[in-house]
């Protein structure tokens, strides 16, 4: 290959990236949210074993951030660490949120434990 061979090449490569990189941070957004959706759902179903099992959701009472406990509590396996993307909680009034901080793009997502009971009066602020 020539000099001009490998130009070209890079020349190339580095149009192609300019023209998908702008169009990658919006997919990757939408991932990010179905993580969130799904992780909600877990923590949901995890929640109506709690209750059936102690009459009452996690945690006993105000609201929990602390990842590892909702995970040791409701027996899940939500990320942890420097890679995680979403921040959870879980409400003692049947409410979990999943918060992400980060850049432009923060957003809360919110999930009533308990949707199929509507008289359970309970909003999520």
């Amino acid at each position: 290959m020539t000099l001009m061979e490998i130009l070209s090449v890079i020349i190339i490569i580095g149009i192609l990236v300019a023209i998908v990189l702008p169009n990658f941070a919006p997919v990757r957004e939408k991932v990010l949210d179905k993580e969130a959706s799904a992780n909600l759902e877990l923590i949901q179903d995890a929640e109506r074993f709690y209750k059936l099992q102690t009459d009452f959701y996690y945690p006993n009472s105000g609201k929990t951030t602390v990842i590892d406990d909702i995970n040791q509590n409701l027996k899940l396996s939500l990320p942890k660490g420097d890679d995680r993307k979403w921040d959870y909680s879980c409400s003692s009034n049947g409410c979990a949120d999943a918060t992400r901080y980060s850049g432009p793009n923060a957003r809360t997502w919110r999930l009533r434990i308990d949707e199929s009971d509507p008289t359970s009066g309970v909003v999520c602020p």
